[in-house]
C-alpha cells in the first residue's frame, strides 16, 4: 500500500482537475495530428504563463523566484514511444533585459549555460509524459520599475523532432493576494451550519483586477447557496474519491495593493447527514480568463442561478512595495470531525457445483451510512474485507486487490497458488450507498453440503478488527455456502441476492461441525477464528442451512450432479423473482 503523507494526498486533491486537464490537451494533441506524431514526433514545452517578480529592495538583496519549464512527450508508448536522440534548447532572455536577471538552477539544469541574452541547454533522450527541461532563478533588475514586463521565448531543435514554441513572462511587481484563516468550529454534528465570512488581502504591489474565489469541499460538506457568478462541479460519483465539489466565483473589482475584502454576505457551511471527516480548502486568485481555463481543467461546470456574490473592503492602506509576493499563501484549509456512524454490511453468495466443476461467487460488503468515510489526510484504506474459503473448495481466479494469506492470517509469500484466505482493502474512501464489490471463481474440490466461508469486513488491522465509526458490528460477517442443503437462498444468513445488494442486517450461523481442514486442499476449515477477526462459525443453525448442522461428502457423481442442477435452477428462479418484485 503506498504511504502518503497529510500534505500529499490534498495537494493531490486539490490538484486533480489539473492533472485531467493535462491528459485531455495531451489528448486532443495526439488527435489533431495522427500522421505527424507517427511520422515526426512534436514536443511541446509548458511553465508559467507568468510570474510575479519582487520589486528591487531600496537595500539589501532582491528576493528571488524560480521559474521551471517543462518538455512534455505525447506518447502513450512508456517502452517505445521515447526520443533517442541529442536535443538542443535555446531561451531567448533578450526580452527581459532590464526587467529581470536570469540565472540558471545549476543543480536542476546541470546541461544548461547562459552566454549574453541566451540561454542553451542541451541532452539526450525524451521519454513519454512530462519531464524538466530547465530550471531558472529569476529577480527583478536593479533600475527596474513597478510593473515593467518582458517575455522569454523557448525554442527546441533535434533531428527527426519538432517542438511546439513557447513563451513565459515576467514582471515587476503585482497582486500578492492572501487568503485569512477562519476560525471555524471543527467538531460537529450533522446539521450543523457556521457562516464562513471569507476574507482576504491584497499584499501585493499592484491592485488585482477581479478575483477567483476557489471553494472546495469534500462529500459530507454543502455550501447551499449558489451564485449566479459562480460555476459548480461534482466529482463522479462512481470514481473512488472524496467526492469534491467545486465552485469557481468570478468577483469583479479593483482590489487596491494593501487593502483587506470579505464577503458581502458570509457563506453557510452545512455538515450533511453523510459528514464524518471532511475538509474545506478556500482560496484566492487574480482572475483571468487562464486562470479560470486552469482551475476547470476540462471539468464540467454548471453556472449558479441565485444573486451575485460580492466582495467589499473591510480595511485599507498603503500599498505594500517589498511584502513577499507567494502563490502558496492564497489558500487556507480547515478540517471537520462531525459525530456520525457508518453502517457497513457484509454480504455473502451461494453457489452449487460438482466435484471438478468451477463456481463464480460475488462478495463484499455495502455501506449504508448514513456517513461517507474518507481518509483525507492519511490516505490510507478505509476498510479489508476478509474471506475464508469454504472447505472443500479452492480459489482459481481472485481480484486483483485481494492478496493471499495464511489460515490464520499471516503473510504468504506464494500469491500464485490457492490460499485458505484472502484480505481485499478498500481505497481510502468508502461513500454512503458505496462498497467494495469482489469476485472470485472458485473449484470445487470435494462436493459438501453446506460448505461455508466467511465473509467479514473489518478494521484494516487485523489485531484491532472493530470498525469504530460502525454501530452494528453484528452484520459485518456474511458467508459464502457452497452446495447449501435444502437450497435455501441464503437470504437469512446474509448471501447476496443478484447484484450483491447488501447483507440481512444479522450474520449467518453456519454449521456446527466440519471435516478435518487437512481433507481440504484449501487447508482452511469454515469454523477456525484468529487473529481477532470474526472469520469463523457460531455454533446453532440458522438460515437456509439444515437444522442438523451437519456436513456430509456427497456418496456418487449422480448425487452431486442432481443436487448441483436442482440447486442451480432453484438459485436461478429466486433471482428470477427477486427482480420482478
Amino acid at each position: 500500500m503506498t504511504r502518503s503523507t497529510p500534505r500529499t494526498v490534498l495537494h493531490r486533491a486539490a490538484g486533480s482537475f489539473a492533472a485531467a486537464g493535462l491528459l485531455a490537451a495531451a489528448s486532443l494533441a495526439g488527435a489533431a495530428a495522427p500522421a505527424q506524431a507517427a511520422d515526426t514526433p512534436v514536443f511541446t514545452f509548458g511553465g508559467p504563463a507568468e510570474t510575479a517578480l519582487h520589486p528591487y529592495p531600496e537595500s539589501g538583496k532582491p528576493k528571488s523566484s524560480k521559474v521551471g519549464i517543462t518538455l512534455y512527450n505525447p506518447s502513450e508508448d512508456e517502452e517505445n514511444g521515447g526520443f533517442d536522440g541529442d536535443f538542443t534548447l535555446t531561451f531567448d532572455l533578450s526580452g527581459v533585459a532590464g526587467v529581470a536577471d536570469v540565472k540558471i538552477d545549476g543543480e536542476a539544469s546541470p546541461d544548461c549555460r547562459i552566454t549574453g541574452t541566451k540561454a542553451v541547454c542541451e541532452d539526450w533522450g525524451i521519454w513519454p509524459g512530462s519531464q524538466s527541461a530547465a530550471d531558472f532563478v529569476v529577480t527583478a533588475a536593479k533600475g527596474s520599475e513597478n510593473g515593467a514586463t518582458g517575455t522569454i521565448k523557448v525554442t527546441g531543435q533535434a533531428d527527426g523532432a519538432t517542438f511546439t514554441p513557447f513563451t513565459t513572462r515576467l514582471t515587476v511587481g503585482g497582486p500578492d493576494l492572501v487568503m485569512e484563516r477562519l476560525p471555524f468550529k471543527t467538531e460537529l454534528t450533522p446539521g450543523d451550519k457556521q457562516q464562513a465570512p471569507i476574507t482576504f488581502a491584497n499584499r501585493g504591489s499592484r491592485d488585482a483586477d477581479g478575483v477567483l474565489l476557489t471553494l472546495r469541499y469534500s462529500r459530507g460538506l454543502d455550501i447551499p447557496q449558489r451564485y449566479s457568478n459562480c460555476e459548480y462541479t461534482v466529482d463522479d460519483p462512481d470514481l473512488p474519491d472524496f467526492g469534491w465539489t467545486t465552485a469557481l466565483c468570478s468577483v469583479e473589482g479593483a482590489f487596491e495593493a494593501g487593502a483587506t475584502y470579505t464577503l458581502a454576505t458570509p457563506l453557510t457551511l452545512e455538515a450533511t447527514e453523510r459528514a464524518h471527516y471532511d475538509t474545506f480548502l478556500y482560496g484566492i486568485h487574480e482572475n483571468s480568463a487562464a486562470q479560470r481555463t486552469a482551475q476547470r481543467a476540462g471539468a464540467p461546470f454548471e453556472r449558479g442561478t441565485g444573486g451575485v456574490l460580492k466582495a467589499v473592503p473591510v480595511k485599507k492602506g498603503a500599498a505594500a512595495r517589498s511584502t513577499d509576493l507567494d502563490p502558496y499563501d492564497n489558500q487556507q484549509e480547515a478540517d471537520f470531525r462531525t459525530e456520525n456512524t457508518a453502517d457497513f454490511v457484509a454480504y455473502g453468495d451461494q453457489a452449487a457445483g460438482s466435484e471438478g466443476s468451477f463456481v463464480t461467487a460475488d462478495l463484499g460488503f455495502r455501506n449504508e451510512g448514513p456517513a461517507w468515510i474518507g481518509h483525507i489526510r492519511s490516505g490510507e484504506d478505509v476498510a479489508t474485507v476478509d474471506f475464508t474459503v469454504p472447505q472443500g473448495a479452492s480459489v482459481a481466479t481472485k481480484p486483483e486487490s485481494c492478496r493471499a494469506v495464511t489460515a490464520d492470517g499471516q503473510y504468504r509469500e506464494n500469491q500464485n497458488t490457492p490460499a485458505p484466505r484472502y484480505f481485499c482493502n478498500t481505497s481510502m474512501t468508502v461513500r454512503d450507498g458505496g462498497g467494495l464489490d469482489l469476485r472470485f471463481e472458485l473449484r470445487v474440490d470435494k462436493a459438501m453440503v453446506g460448505a461455508s466461508g466467511a465473509v467479514t469486513v473489518r478494521n484494516t488491522f487485523l489485531k484491532n478488527p472493530k470498525l469504530p465509526f460502525d454501530p452494528k458490528p453484528a452484520n459485518n460477517t456474511a458467508y459464502l455456502i457452497l452446495n447449501g442443503e435444502g437450497g435455501g437462498d441464503g437470504s437469512e444468513s446474509g448471501g447476496a441476492t443478484e447484484g450483491g445488494d447488501g447483507g440481512s442486517g444479522e450474520p449467518s450461523t453456519p454449521p456446527t461441525s466440519a471435516p478435518d481442514p487437512e481433507e481440504s486442499p484449501s487447508g482452511t476449515s469454515g469454523s477456525s477464528t484468529s487473529g481477532g477477526s470474526s472469520s469463523g462459525t457460531a455454533g446453532g443453525s440458522g438460515g437456509g442451512l439444515a437444522s442438523t448442522g451437519s456436513v456430509a461428502l456427497i456418496a456418487s457423481g449422480t448425487a452431486a450432479a442432481a443436487l448441483a442442477a436442482g440447486l442451480v435452477l432453484f438459485t436461478a428462479a429466486r433471482r428470477r423473482a427477486a427482480r420482478h418484485t
